[in-house]
């Protein structure tokens, strides 16, 4: 298996692409920490890989918060005994809003957790890896930092936002042996979608209006964002870096 032996931690694991991450992980031989805010769906996680014989504990933390996650990579040490590969793929979006109707407390949210959370977990996890030799880092930023939708404005320009971060500390640490890439997945139908919408199911008219602008013809499932993350942290992508891998059917072309 390409992971044994390998240490993981997964934000935003308790559902959705976070939770097809972790699983895809430890399937894979690693042991992970499923990272989430809600204790409740990343315990589910958590039990759900023991179930399959696989090893993750759960660790709750916001990731805005400097405090969480730094006590979220000590846990990977004091529990696992390191840190090998971390995926910042916690994320949040505002409803769906024109930019200048979009509350500044809602803007405040979605780079606290957009942002904040990546540069904070990038903070505490490469001292880590440097002195463990080595390490790869996995972004989850999104289609729309390239090619952005309306109504999401703030959100995407918190994608472009970790772009950039991810380009410009892979060449920060690539001296150390510390790969940092990213994925950008287009619109999938998860929690974090609903979240957008403000409903509980996506409208088929929303819908079709999406898988439309998808030269593949369907939305993002959690199994793509998976399958990326885990090449992209492999040693099958040792000489990838700076990289930022759309996941997006061809949206972007």
């Amino acid at each position: 298996m390409r992971f044994d032996g390998k240490i993981a931690i997964v934000t935003g694991a308790g559902s959705g692409f976070g939770e097809a991450i972790a699983t895809r992980f430890a399937r894979e031989g690693a042991r992970v920490v499923v990272a989430d805010l809600n204790e409740e769906n990343g315990r589910r996680v958590v039990s759900a890989i023991a179930r399959e014989g696989g090893a993750a504990r759960f660790f709750r933390a916001d990731v805005s918060r400097s405090v969480d996650v730094k006590a979220m990579i000590d846990d990977a040490v004091s529990g696992f005994g390191g840190l090998d590969i971390l995926v910042n793929n916690a994320g949040f979006s505002h409803r769906i809003t024109a930019l200048w109707e979009l509350p500044e407390e809602e803007y405040e949210r979605v780079f606290a957790t957009n942002v904040r959370g990546v540069y904070l977990g990038c903070k505490y996890a490469v001292p880590v890896m440097k002195a463990r030799g080595g390490g790869v880092i996995v972004n989850t930023a999104s289609i729309g930092a390239v090619a952005p939708r309306p109504g999401v404005t703030a959100y995407n320009a918190t994608k472009g936002a970790v772009l950039t971060l991810t380009r410009g500390l892979a060449v920060e640490v690539a001296p150390f042996r510390i790969r940092v890439n990213a994925v950008n997945p287009v619109a999938a139908e998860t929690g974090f979608m609903k979240t957008a919408t403000g409903l509980d199911k996506l409208p088929d008219e929303l819908r079709k209006q999406l898988v439309t602008t998808i030269p593949l013809g369907r939305l993002t499932e959690p199994r793509d964002v998976a399958a990326a993350v885990l090449f992209l942290a492999s040693d099958e992508a040792e000489f990838l870096t700076g990289v930022c891998l759309p996941v997006d059917g061809g949206r972007s072309i």
